[in-house]
């Protein structure tokens, strides 16, 4: 999928910043990558029902400003604000929680940065398991999709992009992206130690297959 993890994780510049919103602590992820192409051609990407699909989730809804959608199998919200081609921020709700997403876009040279913003309340069991990997891996692995598809054009093959976490490119991949978001919450004041045993886990956590069924199961009342 790619020819080498590291040099693709490095291109996520990455920060982690504490915050409040409604009164209660929130921690915040950001990630910025710049895309050699222009900012119409990105913003149609990242905008686009017809181009979302190609590298991240088929979408439904209402993306204009009031209207909510939905991504297949994962995260829904309504759209707040969006001020094409600059930027848009959505609400973030998956299940019962519920977190902001900001997307911008800027001229780089003869290409375009985007920065992503995740902002989510502070749950500190869950960051002290895995930290803002959590979150941050699963967007590089997004970045990184979108960044194919603006290479080639052409759709990235989900089956693929399901897969490749558990490839030997993909641990390589999470794993420099998890210590990348480790090495980040240290900056915002986190300890270094069990920020690192945090993206340890999170590399687990993205890099381990399910467990099939025994085969045995459900065997154990047949007859001879």
């Amino acid at each position: 999928m790619i020819a080498d993890p590291a040099a693709t994780a490095g291109l996520v510049v990455r920060e982690v910043r504490s915050g409040t919103r409604g009164g209660a602590a929130t921690r915040i992820v950001v990630a910025r990558r710049t895309y050699p192409t222009d900012r119409l051609d990105l913003w149609e990407a990242l905008t686009s029902p017809e181009r979302i699909p190609r590298w991240f989730l088929p979408v439904s809804g209402d993306l204009e400003v009031g209207g909510r959608y939905q991504l297949e199998g994962n995260a829904g919200g309504v759209v707040e604000r969006c001020t094409a081609p600059d930027s848009f921020a959505v609400t973030w709700e998956f299940g019962e929680m519920m977190s902001w997403l900001e997307i911008t876009l800027a001229p780089a040279g003869r290409g375009t940065t985007l920065e992503l913003v995740h902002e989510a309340p502070v749950d500190p069991q869950m960051w002290g398991q895995f930290g803002p990997g959590a979150v941050g891996v699963g967007w590089d692995l997004a970045l990184m999709g979108l960044g194919l598809h603006l290479e080639s054009g052409a759709p990235v093959d989900p089956t693929i992009a399901i897969t490749f976490p558990t490839s030997p490119e993909g641990i390589e991949f999470v794993r420099r992206s998890a210590a990348g978001w480790a090495d980040a919450a240290v900056s915002d004041g986190d300890e270094p130690g069990p920020a690192h045993d945090a993206a340890g886990r999170t590399v687990a956590f993205y890099t381990t297959l399910p467990e099939e069924p025994s085969d045995s199961e459900g065997s154990s009342g047949s007859g001879n």
